[in-house]
């Protein structure tokens, strides 16, 4: 069996032979994290991906990622090592059944999270993250009536925040929106001393009851300049990795056992080794739809 050991050098030389950059989300395996040359949330990874410099991306991370850096970097070959990495969010939402909302409505003003397809981003006004979706919004001149694609529980959060009426698509996070309540009450108990962090993918009677709400990689920042010692995650297993290795004097504590994304875990090493090796699987966007998936991405990146 390959081990670590054997594993790294060679990906190693694959990357310097290919000019590839490895880039991880959080939430992938703590050997992804740590091999990768930038790990970051789904902003952090799309700025990434835009500004390198390498002929090759090795994205750790779910297909819409992979494809958001298709869209910005098209002549870069652009690499996700397990095809099924796929992001059940973003299959919530499709081009065509968003052309019959959008018809439905006047005009709208399309804010697509960026847990979308190619196509859904084509049929948008502009891309939004869980870190920036305020600042979108607040971008969005008042009299204009607002379509927030797909995650409803986001959406219902930066609505509140902002004091703007969002008309909301039905989907929602599979991980974040199983989160109850009881379990903050439960983890409060077992843990008095710690600050509560939740995603505002979380149901709002969830988000209630945090101390902290935020992206992941706000999540992060909070614990690293806070003065507190103990922390309640409410987001993927995978950011503790991060957390307990850039903070390893503060406890932290999940607040389920249920907070594993499976489709991130897909990707290993062996799969970035051949990845890097045979160039596939290989992530493209026709040009078409790039073009117009582009704009709105690159709206968001501007704010």
């Amino acid at each position: 069996m390959e081990t670590f050991d054997d594993l790294v050098p060679e990906i190693n030389e694959l990357r310097r032979q290919r000019k590839a950059i490895i880039l991880s989300h959080y939430y992938q395996r703590p050997e992804i994290q740590d091999i990768a040359d930038f790990v970051g949330d789904s902003l952090e990874l799309s700025r990434k991906a835009a500004s390198n410099d390498a002929e090759v991306i090795v994205f750790c991370g779910v297909h819409f990622m992979a494809e958001s850096a298709a869209i910005l970097s098209p002549d870069k070959i652009v690499l996700l090592p397990d095809l099924r990495a796929t992001c059940p969010l973003a299959d919530m939402a499709g081009a065509a059944s968003l052309r019959s909302r959008k018809a439905e409505l006047d005009s709208p003003v399309v804010v697509s999270y960026v847990n979308t397809t190619a196509d859904v981003k084509a049929e948008s006004d502009i891309c939004c993250t869980s870190a920036n979706a305020i600042r979108v919004i607040e971008s969005i001149p008042p009299e204009r009536q607002i379509l927030f694609v797909p995650d409803r529980n986001l959406g219902a959060y930066v609505a509140k925040q902002t004091g703007r009426e969002l008309v909301l698509w039905p989907g929602f996070c599979c991980i974040h929106d199983e989160l109850e309540p009881g379990e903050v009450f439960e983890a409060r108990r077992r843990y008095p001393e710690a600050l509560v962090l939740v995603h505002p993918e979380c149901r709002p009677e969830v988000v209630a009851l945090a101390d902290k709400v935020a992206s992941t990689s706000g999540m992060l920042r909070f614990v690293e300049e806070s003065d507190a010692r103990e922390f309640i995650i409410g987001t993927e297993e995978g950011l503790t990795y991060q957390m307990s290795k850039r903070c390893p004097g503060k406890k932290f504590y999940l607040l389920s056992n249920g907070l594993v994304c499976d489709t991130m875990k897909l990707i290993t090493l062996p799969k970035v080794r051949d990845a890097l090796k045979n160039l596939e699987p290989r992530i493209t966007v026709p040009e078409h739809t790039r073009r117009r998936a582009l704009r709105a991405l690159e709206r968001m990146l501007a704010i």
